[in-house]
């Protein structure tokens, strides 16, 4: 007896042990982060809503603005005629105007940068004879103000006296790179083409600008394909982070801290082969790129090996970025000494969603068909004739439960087109068919739907 009780209570006395070490479902297991900021990509939760009103987009005094200044438009009517002002670029913090220009003799697709004060007077010439400036509806102003980003590339153009090309490689560009240089869309407006034709190629030569090119501007490296390049908001310190000779880089944003880029890059080759594509079908260029990670230092990662059309977009804390690829949506960190990455399909959602969405669409037709007959007093047959035009879209109404809907009976099925992330926890996704010609009236925007996804970190389980 005594042997049995003496049992009982060793036995009692362990599991009072064990429970002594257990932590309650009311202690936490570890300091819980306190934003997303602390949370990996890879440990996400999501949840997926459809069909969601557009995000509300209110006016950010932080912003660049694209207004043209008036007094630096009027240096260039006034002292530099043999110039052309296509733009100007206010610095978010508006002390600092960046002049988007061109010469006479350049070609219409290569620009010159210059720094100008609200005033209209001239701070510094940024960009050197030898170096173009592409794609000039891309540049883009850090959000502190602190520094500009823009893609340039050596000039192939005029307007380079006594200067030589500074490509760190001698070897010649192939005859197709004028299709290269064409700019993501109409580089020059219609009124700055007009005042292009009414200027007399022997008029006087431009007086001496009061700023000059620094001296160090004069030997920045000039690549053959289109790099990402950088200065401060002096017009100085210009340099070019990304050093990829072949590559094109074409779509970037600043993170909202100022400290990085996340671009669309590709190569030459296929930059060219799906611009001929395009031109074939009588298409706009849309081209298509990898994500790549570059900080202000030159560091460059590549995220993704797939090729998209979509801008990437910043977390609100500029710690991940985020790219889509047809209906699927990726995530990557950018902070961190082990960086993941997360990839959310969204493609059965979406499936589901469009299917509930064209029911949806086609009883408000089919009621508004039925009020327009009873109104204009038509036999009740027509409704007969209306129901039956539309056998084709209650094929996915009869689909049996339980299966996915078939994509090609979903008109408003279609894929991811744009992002934006509106705070730490909430990114929008646009959805809808876009097919842009350069004969505007065939162009498409169809069916444009926005949806969200609601980030919350995942449960962490109990330790010891």
């Amino acid at each position: 007896m005594f042997q049995k009780n003496f049992t009982k209570l060793i036995l009692i006395a362990f599991v009072f042990s064990a429970l002594g070490c257990q932590r309650t479902i009311f202690q936490s297991p570890t300091v819980a982060p306190a934003t997303l900021r602390d949370v990996s990509a890879i440990k996400l939760n999501f949840r997926f809503e459809t069909d969601v009103p557009a995000p509300t987009v209110s006016p950010n005094k932080t912003a660049q603005s694209d207004e043209r200044n008036a007094a630096v438009q009027t240096d260039f009517d006034q002292n530099r005629t043999q110039e052309l002002l296509d733009r100007t670029i206010a610095s978010p913090d508006r002390q600092r105007i960046l002049a988007v220009y061109r010469r006479v003799e350049d070609l219409p697709s290569e620009f010159r940068l210059d720094m100008y004060l609200p005033d209209g007077k001239l701070l510094r010439k940024i960009t050197p004879d030898t170096m173009a400036v592409h794609f000039a509806d891309t540049i883009v102003w850090s959000s502190d103000s602190a520094n500009v980003a823009f893609v340039a590339m050596v000039r192939i153009g005029g307007g380079q006296p006594n200067a030589a090309p500074a490509s760190p490689s001698p070897t010649p560009m192939p005859a197709t790179e004028d299709t290269a240089n064409t700019s993501l869309s109409t580089e020059l407006n219609a009124e700055a083409n007009a005042n292009a034709a009414n200027v007399d190629a022997n008029a006087a030569v431009l007086p001496t600008p009061v700023a000059t090119v620094d001296e160090a501007a004069k030997n920045i490296f000039t690549f053959r394909t289109e790099q990402l390049y950088v200065c401060n908001a002096e017009g100085g310190e210009l340099k070019a982070i990304t050093q990829n000779e072949g590559l094109i880089y074409f779509y970037f944003v600043w993170s909202p801290d100022g400290s990085s880029l996340a671009a669309l890059a590709e190569t030459f080759q296929e930059w060219n082969y799906t611009k001929a594509q395009a031109d074939a079908k009588g298409e706009i260029f849309l081209p298509a790129g990898r994500l790549r990670l570059v900080e202000k230092t030159g560091r460059e990662r590549r995220l993704d090996d797939n090729l998209t059309t979509v801008r990437p977009v910043w977390s609100p804390d500029s710690a991940k970025v985020a790219i889509a690829f047809n209906t699927q949506v990726r995530i990557y960190d950018t902070i961190g000494d082990a960086p993941t990455q997360a990839a959310i399909p969204l493609r059965n959602q979406l499936l589901i969603s469009s299917k509930s969405y064209d029911e949806e669409a086609q009883r408000k037709e089919e009621s508004a068909n039925i009020n327009t007959n009873i109104n204009s007093n038509a036999p009740a047959t027509n409704s007969n004739t209306n129901t039956t035009a539309n056998t084709n879209a209650n094929t996915t109404i009869n689909q049996p439960l339980g299966t996915l809907p078939d994509e090609n009976m979903l008109v408003s099925f279609n894929p991811i087109i744009n992002l934006e992330w509106s705070e730490d926890k909430m990114l929008y996704l646009q959805t809808g068919y876009v097919k842009e010609y350069k004969n505007e009236g065939d162009s498409r925007h169809s069916y444009l739907r926005w949806h969200r996804l609601i980030f919350s970190p995942q449960a962490i389980a109990l330790g010891k």
